[in-house]
């Protein structure tokens, strides 16, 4: 760990790794902030089981955003800091659940204190399912890559890959299986969003520094090597349960039902959580609590101005 590092992780006021049960599980949580009394963001990270860029890893990694929030960051159980074999026994249900203990938790120690979620792609989906249980505990939701409906399985998708520079042999094998929806071939399908279109990365000049953040996690107080490995190698590796509810997942109603300002944030080329899909929703929703915004040239994968987009957006709701 660098000397500025140390010296801002010193320099705030709270900046803790806490043990706490959740799902039956003990489980590592990160708390981070320059001020005690600024507003709580929990993050809820995509995947499942990728937890970046916030996780127990980061601490006095992010600076301008714990300069503004305190933030708690929680590498879902199988992952990060809290890698676990996660079976076929686990399901989506079972980390909104935990989810709800966290927010339950971060309540209790601070009882006045304004408290919202940040989620990423499969974060959001705990972020919306765990609101409508408890939405008079946190003042707001903002994420990246709303999952709403219909993942990978749907014309959208198919005209990007059939119009793409994809090899003609693939895209017949893509005519041969648009409706059969098993995980395999859905993992084929992403892997080709990944590879021939902007969907995932989008087409920003101005990337995410990928690499300071991996060293970031690398040096970092609270992760060992094999912490960070369980980043992208982890317990989920084996579980199929996941994926396969994620294909069929709709949080529509969740959203319809919200009773506090919820922000979207979408790539204008995101595809994977379909920006046009999300779009189309908004356009017949008469819930004003829900807002939208578009950061053009992004994609699934937040670059530098997806990232700026986040913070700016965190830091309005938060503090609004």
């Amino acid at each position: 760990m660098d000397k500025r590092r140390r010296q801002i992780i010193e320099g705030n006021e709270i900046s803790e790794i806490w043990q706490v049960t959740l799902g039956g599980y003990q489980q590592k949580v990160m708390i981070d902030g320059r001020y005690r009394n600024n507003p709580i963001v929990i993050c809820l990270h995509g995947g499942p089981g990728t937890p970046i860029p916030f996780n127990v890893g980061s601490r006095g990694l992010f600076p301008e955003v714990t300069e503004q929030l305190t933030l708690v960051c929680w590498d879902q159980l199988g992952s990060g800091a809290n890698d676990h074999v996660i079976d076929d026994n686990f399901h989506i249900d079972d980390f909104v659940s935990m989810t709800v203990e966290l927010v339950a938790i971060i309540r209790d120690r601070f009882p006045d204190h304004r408290i919202f979620l940040f989620a990423m792609s499969w974060g959001s989906i705990l972020a919306a399912k765990a609101l409508s249980r408890i939405g008079d505990r946190i003042q707001g939701v903002i994420t990246y890559g709303q999952v709403l409906h219909h993942m990978v399985f749907n014309e959208e998708v198919f005209l990007a890959l059939e119009k793409s520079a994809m090899p003609e042999k693939k895209k017949e094998l893509l005519n041969n299986i648009k409706t059969e929806q098993t995980m395999d071939n859905a993992s084929r399908i992403m892997a080709w969003l990944r590879k021939y279109t902007n969907a995932y990365n989008g087409n920003s000049a101005q990337k995410t520094p990928v690499w300071e953040m991996l060293k970031g996690y690398l040096t970092s107080p609270d992760y060992r090597l094999r912490d960070c490995k369980a980043i992208v190698l982890n317990g989920y590796k084996n579980n199929k349960t996941l994926m396969q509810e994620l294909l069929t997942v709709d949080v529509r109603e969740h959203l319809l039902a919200t009773g506090v300002p919820y922000v979207i944030i979408q790539g204008s080329l995101d595809l994977v959580t379909s920006t046009g899909y999300i779009k189309e929703f908004l356009s017949g929703c008469k819930n004003r609590n829900i807002r939208l915004v578009v950061v053009e040239e992004e994609g699934h994968m937040p670059n530098q101005k997806g990232m700026d987009a986040i913070l700016e957006e965190i830091v309005k709701i938060s503090h609004g």
